[in-house]
């Protein structure tokens, strides 16, 4: 072991670049896009832009965010990933301070998508710089950590943006810049230093790994689909649908928040604990029962306890992917190109996904109900593909054995 390799298993010098990746995580993905929901009708209500032009707008960072899950790992190749990593921070602080001052729709557009970019980098790139520096048995829990600041940016963004928004909507974009400047300086140094190569692990054979990785880039796109119609239309659907007014709306979403902060660490804890892919069934299969909680039940109680485990699912979900690469590919070069492609098809999805649910809602005039449907459908065709592949592997397990 290396002497800077021995300094990362340190305790106290290991959490050092994961408060790193944890502030790209909520600077690049946790305020870069969530942020922006609360923002929408005060957009619309200082008219800087028609209604129809906030909501393209918002589209942007979804869009940059594909471009960057593709772009990141060639800007590593060219540039070191911490460079591009600190680079894209600073882009997302830039892109804060040039939104506040909307000098025309193509202006803001264009930020709004470099803001996407940003975080699709992020993603690809923050995670597997620090992974490899920590210890295998506590690599779940580490990543969990890491992206802790996407479920962070969701809960700013229904506490810390209401705030600022007393004071203004151009302060309100100053206020963001300055903080993802002060996350940017926080975290310049905490990047560790050199890329190591991390040990051989045990992984499944070489059919096996090719089908589970497969079937993981389905799951994952299958997710993304399954969690865009609660982070859309939940607040709207407690609010209007059921007649519980903004502040029943704003409760649910605060318990979304909860549920977003506390979900990555959970599940990099429990992949840790049982593995990813036992953590991957048992959390798709939580997933569809709060799902149908939505379906079935108009209590506030069984929708708040709902929507904690709704919220856990945008942030947690990627700790339990990642772990999963690790699992089943060899070698740190294919198990960051594993992850690139893993974060392209859940870029693609999601934002086909935001589209979609979108025209269901104005086709079907407004029934939630449809929504919640097909993102729980998303989910189940998710956990029968991870069910079919168990069974897959047991079928083979005892031909062989009968064959032997």
């Amino acid at each position: 072991m290396s002497t800077d390799t021995s300094r990362l298993a340190n305790r106290g010098s290991l959490w050092l670049p994961i408060w790193a990746g944890l502030c790209a995580s909520l600077v690049g993905i946790g305020l870069a896009r969530f942020a922006y929901t609360p923002l929408l009708p005060a957009l619309i209500d200082a008219h800087w832009f028609p209604a129809t032009a906030v909501v393209y707008l918002g589209a942007a960072n979804l869009a940059g965010y594909l471009i960057g899950a593709l772009a990141g790992r060639p800007l590593a190749a060219r540039w070191s990933n911490v460079t591009v990593l600190r680079g894209m921070m600073l882009l997302v602080t830039v892109s804060f301070f040039a939104c506040a001052w909307p000098q025309s729709q193509v202006w803001f557009f264009a930020w709004r998508l470099v803001s996407g970019i940003s975080g699709g980098v992020i993603m690809v790139l923050a995670a597997t710089s620090i992974l490899p520096h920590v210890a295998a048995k506590r690599r779940g829990l580490a990543s969990g950590a890491i992206f802790l600041g996407i479920g962070l940016g969701i809960a700013a963004s229904g506490t810390l943006v209401p705030l600022l928004l007393s004071h203004g909507l151009q302060l309100t974009w100053l206020g963001l810049g300055a903080l993802a400047l002060l996350l940017s300086a926080s975290s310049w140094f905490g990047w560790p230093r050199e890329h190591l190569h991390a040990p051989s692990e045990p992984i499944e054979t070489k059919h096996q790994a090719s089908l589970g990785v497969q079937v993981l880039f389905v799951q994952y796109a299958l997710m993304a689909a399954g969690l865009v119609a609660p982070m859309m239309f939940l607040v709207d659907y407690v609010s209007r649908g059921l007649g519980a007014g903004i502040h029943g709306g704003a409760l649910i979403w605060t318990l979304y928040g909860i549920g977003a902060i506390v979900g990555p660490v959970i599940y990099g804890f429990v992949a840790d604990h049982v593995g990813a892919r036992s953590a991957i069934r048992w959390v798709l299969l939580i997933q569809l029962v709060a799902l149908g909680c939505l379906l079935e039940s108009r209590n506030l109680i069984t929708l708040g306890a709902a929507s904690v485990v709704i919220g856990s699912f945008p942030p947690g979900i990627v700790p339990l992917a990642l772990a999963r690469v690790h699992q089943l590919v060899p070698g740190r070069v294919a198990q960051n190109t594993t992850w690139s492609r893993a974060t392209v098809s859940f870029a693609s999805f999601q934002a086909i996904a935001g589209y979609a649910y979108s025209a269901m809602f104005s086709a079907s005039q407004g029934h939630y109900g449809l929504l919640f449907a097909v993102a729980g459908a998303a989910i189940g065709l998710a956990l029968l593909a991870e069910l079919a592949l168990l069974w897959k592997g047991s079928l083979e397990r005892n031909t062989a054995a009968g064959a032997g």
